[in-house]
Parts: C-alpha cells; sequence; structure tokens
C-alpha cells in the first residue's frame, strides 16, 4: 500500500545545531498519526521540510510515492497544512479567505465559491461565510485553517500544534473534525502536539525528541514497550524528561 506519507533518513541542520537526525517514518492513508515532541523537538522543522519551506539536503519524503524534492507539485498537490502561526486575513470574510487561498491552487471563483461553501459547512461555520475573520474565536479560526487546507482536495493534511491557545472545548471540537476527517474521508493526518491528552492508545504515536525519532507504533504498543502506565509515562521513560512537560 502506497503511505500518505513516507520519511526516510531525513536529517537537517542550522549550521552547526542538528534539528532532526536520521529521521524514518510513515502515514498511511485513513489514518490519525501523531507526531509527539516537546518544543524544540523539531517538528515545525519536519512539517518546513515536508511543504518545502526548507529543501532537505538529506533523506527522502514522499507524499503519495511522489517525491517532495524531484517532484514537487505532484506531491505538494496532496499536501493540506494548518501551521501553528494563524494565517486567516482578519480583514477579509471566512470565504474571501477560501476564493484567495483556492486561486493560489489554480481554482476559479465560482469553483472555489463552491468549494468553500462546502468546506465550510464541513466545519460547522457556513452561516459565518460572509463575517470577517476577526469576529471568530480561536477554535472557529481554526476550523476556518482547517477548511481552507481541504479546499484543493489534498490526502494528506498535516497540523502543527492546533490547539495550543484553545480552551478544553474547542481542543475536543477540533480533534472531532479531524478524527473524522481522517476516518469517514479517507484522509492521511499527521497532527503534532506535545499534548499527551490528544492521544488515544489506538493512535499511531511517533516521538520525536531533540532531533530523533526514539519510538513509533500504536500509543497502546509504546506504553506496553515501556512497562508504563499511559503515554505520558512511556514519554519520560525514552526521553528522560519530565511527563509534567506534555500538559496544556
Amino acid at each position: 500500500m502506497t503511505q500518505a506519507l513516507a520519511i526516510s533518513g531525513l536529517s537537517h541542520s542550522y549550521g552547526s545545531r542538528k534539528a532532526l537526525d536520521d529521521v524514518s517514518f510513515s502515514v498511511a492513508p485513513g489514518s490519525f498519526a501523531v507526531l509527539l515532541g516537546l518544543n524544540g523537538a523539531g517538528k515545525s522543522t519536519l512539517f518546513s521540510l515536508i511543504t518545502r519551506l526548507y529543501a532537505a539536503r538529506q533523506g527522502e519524503i514522499d507524499v503519495f510515492g511522489r517525491n517532495v524534492m524531484r517532484a514537487p507539485g505532484a506531491a505538494l498537490r496532496r499536501l493540506g497544512v494548518v501551521f501553528q502561526a494563524r494565517t486567516l486575513d482578519l480583514e477579509l470574510s471566512l470565504m474571501q479567505n477560501l476564493v484567495y487561498h483556492a486561486a493560489l491552487h489554480g481554482i476559479g471563483p465560482l469553483e472555489a465559491r463552491r468549494l468553500g461553501r462546502a468546506a465550510l459547512e464541513r466545519a460547522g461555520l457556513l452561516e459565518r461565510a460572509d463575517d470577517k475573520a476577526r469576529a471568530l474565536s480561536g477554535g472557529q479560526m481554526r476550523r476556518v485553517e482547517i477548511a481552507r487546507a481541504l479546499l484543493h482536495g489534498p490526502r494528506l493534511l498535516l497540523l502543527d500544534e492546533p490547539t495550543v491557545g484553545l480552551d478544553i472545548k474547542a481542543r475536543a471540537d477540533i480533534l472531532a473534525l479531524v478524527r473524522d476527517l481522517a476516518r469517514n474521508e479517507n484522509l492521511g493526518v499527521l497532527w503534532a502536539t506535545h499534548l499527551i491528552d490528544e492521544i488515544e492508545d489506538d493512535n499511531q504515536v511517533v516521538i520525536l525528541h531533540q532531533g530523533k525519532v526514539l519510538a513509533t507504533g500504536r500509543a497502546a504498543d509504546i506504553v506496553a514497550a515501556q512497562r508504563a502506565k499511559n503515554i505520558g509515562e512511556a514519554f519520560a521513560r525514552l526521553t528522560g524528561a519530565g511527563e509534567e512537560k506534555l500538559s496544556a
């Protein structure tokens, strides 16, 4: 089976500092995979390499079999991204934000509005289509960013710390939305976080620490292998970091 995302032997440095060191893992289509690591572990660097914000000089990155370096257009068309920093234009309406984004993918305005209505309905915000983004809560903005990332029909969705700064209900709503997308639309998802309460036992987990992958597999299997009580304790045993750092 072609993987939604396949990373092999990926390394990256900033000068003399190695941010990623021989990182390898894969994400299957229709799966919700969690990239778990503390701030500074290399999660954002990894996303920047997958999306070609940085050029990968060592290692391979494939999105549904398309290599990000050798066939960037084909790879990136299959990819949707929600970065940690908020990126909506606050002075535009929700629909205007989506139509502008669609144009970057070569989608005309009429089709963009059709796709935008469907995306906002899926995100539960169709009735707010003409409201300025400034009027939304933080959780609603995140849902619009997810809708925007899916506008061009990608098959892999990357989300970098998407729930940071949100309240408990908004976090739960966004998690439920993205899990439903993975399950019902066969969308591969890579969800980067440092919050252990966003992980379920059957999720694939990739533990990234100081640029290295220390474990990958089902959360329940990692817990069992470390003879731990939960994924937080397993993370602490693997990394030597305190379990309390993996909380909101």
